[in-house]
């Protein structure tokens, strides 16, 4: 496998020099377009505004905010200078957020107003209350000694907070020679994102990439839907996720390919983009897919120019890629397998492989990636068709998890295999699917939710004894929350206060759409509580066999 050895920074002056007057990224619904020399000098400004609040090389910078201009800019920006970004998930809130800027040891903190039902403004003064009385945002916290910069972004800047504008506007005080110097202190191999998962124990867990990571894994991708400067990706999914930096962007970068990013996923905007920038490809979830292809103003909106894209983040079903292919004209889309300690693909279907191939399986390695499926239990490698453990070791496994050792240990045994949860089988010529899943993660629409970080949560409240998260089938979104509740002696408490706790508190697709109270939970004799009995019991209570393909007699 031929790799890339560069840094961001130095693809982006390398585009900016060979396709100058390309067009770089394009927005639809904003006033901001640029060629791919423009978006060099821009980053450029960022990268020396943050050289001059003091961000050195190893330095985390915190994005939180939906796919505006600045998401990227900040991206860039940082990788030219050294810092280390940490992606926010936009529904966030303020427990969450706590969390991850002191988990990560962030400095610098740049945000937007909110999103939906957040409101990132109201969560960080109430976290940090001397934002307000700040001068240009430098604040110092004793809950979070490592912050001492909050910049906003996109529209009026709050009392106390530096603007975006200004960060630029500093970044034209510090000399070429100056960020020049510092580019030339980085290497390929230098952790550029931090990006927050969790397991099935404890707390989210940042997981640290190289540039060689996700500039490699992007250049796959990107060769899998034969991408070239003549072609525009319609960016929807979120930034902050691996499919959007590196399924997206990277593949971009790597293929001068334009960015189309639409702000946050709704289908009108979404097929607007694509009919009018005449996009030849967009990335989705299947349910982004199905919301466009269900929308009443479907035809109205020219889909002639796509070509390709991807569609991943959950189990695709077959008949919503035949449609994709039929209706959307999409006929080179493809699908990629992987988690994010992986940078995060493993495997991939390309434009050459049989629309059978494409639609029934993840596809097969990636170019310099090893994957292949063991036993659980005895971590010895398993015959064709058979069910196993999916592990995969390269180039593009993680650095690990930031100050967490042991828990990527864990994950990484001693011969360098990332062992990944999944349950896959591989066939005679090299093409895996999956099947299920070792770890409970709950997958909802996309999204991963982690029972244990939920169950941790709700034993915060003084009504609860003890809890169980779960998902069960869902026909919309694959899987839904089930909050298995016992209560203290003497308390009550009510399926809607249940929900309203959570979403007060935490990101709102880890609301529970349903809320069990029971007064024990199933358990084996040396009383490990069975979780696969609470879904078994689930799916009967609420009548989902539908959803869950089990027959009733």
């Amino acid at each position: 496998m031929q790799t890339i050895e560069k840094t961001l920074g130095q693809i982006i002056n390398g585009l900016a020099r060979d396709i100058p007057e390309r067009t770089a990224v394009e927005y639809t619904t904003r006033k901001y377009k640029r060629t791919w020399r423009e978006f060099d000098e821009d980053t450029d400004k960022v990268a020396k505004g943050l050289i001059s609040l003091g961000v050195k090389k190893g330095d985390k910078v915190a994005i939180w905010a939906t796919n505006i201009p600045e998401w990227l800019l900040t991206l860039f920006g940082a990788a030219k200078c050294g810092a280390i970004l940490v992606t926010v998930n936009t529904n966030y809130k303020i427990f969450e957020l706590e969390y991850l800027l002191t988990q990560s040891d962030t400095k610098v903190l740049v945000m937007m107003g909110g999103f939906k039902d957040s409101n990132y403004v109201d969560i960080v003064n109430e976290l940090i209350p001397e934002v307000k009385t700040a001068t240009d945002g430098k604040v110092s916290h004793p809950a979070l000694p490592f912050l001492e910069r909050i910049i906003f972004a996109d529209g009026q800047t709050p009392q106390g907070m530096m603007s975006f504008e200004k960060l630029m506007k500093l970044g034209e005080d510090v000399s070429d020679d100056v960020l020049r110097e510092r580019e030339a202190e980085l290497d390929c191999h230098d952790v550029i994102n931090m990006q927050y998962t969790s397991g099935t124990t404890g707390f989210p867990k940042g997981v640290m990439l190289t540039h060689f990571n996700i500039v490699n894994n992007g250049m796959t991708i990107g060769d899998g839907m034969a991408f070239t400067n003549e072609d525009k990706l319609c960016i929807v999914v979120p930034f902050f996720h691996c499919f959007g930096l590196v399924l997206a962007t990277m593949a971009c970068i790597t293929h001068g390919t334009t960015m189309v990013p639409v702000e946050a996923y709704s289908p009108v905007p979404v097929m607007n983009a694509i009919s009018t920038a005449k996009c030849t490809a967009v990335h989705g979830v299947p349910t982004m897919f199905i919301a466009m292809l269900e929308h009443h103003d479907f035809d109205k909106f020219d889909f002639s120019s796509l070509r390709t894209g991807i569609m991943a983040g959950s189990p695709c079903p077959i008949e919503v890629m035949k449609k994709v292919v039929d209706k959307m004209n999409m006929r080179d889309i493809v699908i990629v397998f992987g988690q994010t300690e992986a940078s995060p693909g493993c495997t991939m279907t390309t434009t050459t492989d049989s629309l059978e191939k494409r639609v029934a399986t993840v596809g097969r390695a990636f170019p310099g990636v090893e994957c292949k499926i063991v036993d659980p239990e005895t971590n010895k490698e398993v015959p064709v068709g058979t069910p196993g453990e999916f592990l995969a070791r390269g180039y593009n496994i993680m650095k690990g998890y930031y100050k967490m050792p042991e828990a990527t240990k864990q994950a990484i045994d001693e011969d360098g295999w990332l062992h990944t949860g999944d349950l896959c089988t591989v066939d005679e010529e090299g093409y895996y699917k999956v099947v299920g899943r070792i770890k409970d993660m709950i997958i909802r629409g996309g999204e991963n939710i982690y029972p244990k970080e939920l169950e941790e949560f709700l034993y915060t409240c003084d009504k609860i004894s003890d809890v169980q998260v779960i998902g069960v089938p869902s026909k919309q979104y694959g899987e839904e929350i089930m909050a298995c509740i016992i209560l203290k002696k003497g308390e009550t408490m009510t399926e809607q206060e249940v929900k309203d706790l959570v979403k007060s508190h935490m990101a709102r697709h880890k609301v529970p759409s349903y809320v069990r109270f029971m007064d024990a939970f199933p358990v084996t004799a040396s009383g490990k509580i069975q979780k696969f009995k609470l879904r078994e019991e689930a799916i009967e209570i609420l009548k989902l066999q539908d959803a869950a393909n089990i027959e009733t007699a």
